[in-house]
């Protein structure tokens, strides 16, 4: 048995794989392209699913499980791996450590006016009536309750805040005080100091947050995006921001990256942008790997009971 690995592992990673399983044979490569005279002898394939093309599956004759070392999939050829039936797992559920920090980070950093302190700073002025409030106790609304949205809540909770959440069925989540269904959201929106877009991108959540939405909003409202730069709306947010309708945005996600130097969110007072890089973490190869290392001892003992199985149609 092969196993093709397209992705930028660590030395080390790649030498505890070989070590722990040594019945299979591991060829690590570094890109797709460099992967490319490997896959027709690949059974599983080890990937970031960014690179990944309908002519490589083609490619793939022997392929039978795509591990993807990332939760997001907009990327890859879906259609196509149904078609063969390989089978998809992904790497959901790591970012949640990571993105949940960041959320608390960047409210904080609203909230304590970091952007204007730093300039201030760099300006070597001392100013000290800089505007500031505390987040402790005030309502955050996470749309999107799997488990980036509940570590979210988790850590509100240490700062005393409301938890409000948004899943489709309105089911329960931990770590919140209140769930609603999607329908529900207009409802929730105006209730809450924070909004938190935790979506994945889908046919039914492109441009979910849109005027509509933002118009409910607080005027006092920090909108936070994490989810899929697609699942805003950009031209309405923008408008809303400088009507005022919503106090800021802080986005780390857009519908087109790298976001172009001429798109007027980098000279925002009222917007924070950052590089899409809520789930940067030294513990993200470990946390990945560990999720592929559980499938796969499930893979050759062949059962099906394995973590993260990505039904195709829905894309999660």
């Amino acid at each position: 048995m092969q196993i093709l690995s397209t992705a930028k592992l660590r030395s080390e990673i790649r030498e505890q794989l070989k070590e722990e399983y040594p019945e299979v044979t591991f060829q690590f490569e570094q890109s797709m392209k460099e992967a490319e005279p490997f896959l027709s002898e690949a059974e599983i394939l080890l990937t970031y699913g960014e690179d990944l093309s309908s002519d490589h599956i083609e490619k793939a004759t022997r392929l039978k499980w795509i591990m993807v070392l990332s939760a997001g999939l907009e990327r890859m050829p879906l259609r196509k791996i149904k078609e063969r039936g390989i089978l998809i797992t992904n790497a959901r559920g790591i970012h949640s450590i990571p993105m949940a920090e960041y959320t608390i980070s960047v409210m904080l950093q609203v909230a304590r006016e970091a952007k204007q302190v730093i300039a201030n700073e760099s300006e070597k002025v001392w100013k000290k009536n800089v505007p500031m409030k505390e987040i402790t106790g005030s309502t955050i609304g996470v749309v999107g309750t799997g488990a980036i949205g509940c570590e979210i809540g988790r850590l509100a909770h240490a700062f005393r805040m409301k938890t409000l959440g948004v899943n489709r069925t309105g089911h329960d989540a931990d770590h919140f005080d209140e769930i609603y269904k999607n329908e529900d959201i207009l409802s929730m929106l105006p209730k809450c100091d924070y909004v938190v877009g935790v979506l994945p991108s889908t046919t039914d959540t492109r441009h979910y947050f849109r005027k509509s939405h933002f118009e409910k909003m607080k005027k006092s409202a920090v909108f936070i995006n994490i989810g899929r730069g697609d699942t805003v709306n950009e031209r309405e947010l923008l408008d809303s921001l400088n009507a005022g309708e919503v106090k800021h945005a802080v986005l780390d996600v857009f519908e087109n990256e790298p976001l172009d130097p001429s798109h007027p969110f980098w000279e925002m007072d009222t917007v924070t942008v950052t590089p899409h890089h809520s789930a940067i973490s030294d513990n993200y190869q470990p946390r990945a790997i560990e999720i592929f290392k559980y499938n796969l001892r499930k893979y050759l003992k062949e059962s099906n009971d394995m973590k993260n199985v990505i039904d195709p149609d829905r894309g999660y």
